[in-house]
């Protein structure tokens, strides 16, 4: 019988610089070791567009094809990755650790849709000074509580100890949020950002994302005061 992660994969995103769900798809096929190709869907595709925009309640972008198998919703992928491949520790062993990456990637999943909304992804784009209202200060804040939580109960530097997982691919797109929008952290949050986005993941992402030449307009936020 073949090795199901040696079987033929293929990654389905939509826009590297502007899609937080195919950064999170793509950094677990990362984490797990999955060979798999990639392929993008252009950002006027009805599909990719509806996610980018933010116009469906059901993200169905990325999707991961393997083994007969169309799997869409990033942590359905991350938990079938996670069965796939269990030795590329993408859960911590510990059972609460692995309650807690389950919780707090949940509340990323299903929540902060002020931030998600006031602070688009954008890869490319700058602002030094970018006006943060009380809805999305509300959300930062929880997620830096979330952040140092995690940090100080399991020791760093990543959420759960010293090798990414789950959780930290579930939080990425809010640490280039973070540097794209110039948002003020605490020590803590701020080294935690730049580590991720320093990873070599994370700069091969940006890299790629810097080669694409499609744009949306409407997440080419222009501000004026």
């Amino acid at each position: 019988m073949p090795d199901p992660a040696a079987l033929p994969a293929t990654l389905v995103i939509s826009s590297r610089n502007y899609s937080s769900w195919s950064l999170r798809g793509w950094l677990m096929v990362r984490l797990a070791g999955l060979r798999c190709d990639v392929r993008r869907l252009e950002s006027d595709h009805a599909v990719a567009r509806a996610e980018l925009l933010l116009q469906t309640s059901s993200t169905r972008i990325p999707y991961l094809d393997h083994d007969g198998l169309r799997i869409w919703d990033v942590l359905a992928i991350a938990e079938y990755l996670n069965e796939l491949l269990p030795g590329a520790g993408m859960m911590p062993d510990d059972r609460a650790a692995r309650a807690r990456s389950r919780a707090i990637s949940g509340e990323m999943h299903a929540g902060f849709l002020t931030l998600r909304a006031s602070l688009p992804v954008n890869l490319r784009a700058r602002h030094a000074s970018f006006p943060i209202w009380s809805g999305v200060r509300a959300d930062i804040d929880r997620i830096t509580e979330i952040w140092r939580d995690c940090l100080d109960g399991w020791g760093g530097p990543y959420l759960f100890g010293d090798k990414p997982g789950i959780a930290d691919a579930m939080y990425a797109p809010v640490c280039t949020r973070f540097q794209t929008y110039g948002v003020k952290l605490d020590p803590v949050s701020a080294a935690y950002t730049s580590m991720m986005l320093e990873s070599e993941p994370m700069r091969a992402w940006f890299a790629e994302a810097a080669e694409e030449e499609d744009e949306v307009s409407e997440l080419d936020l222009e501000v004026e005061f």
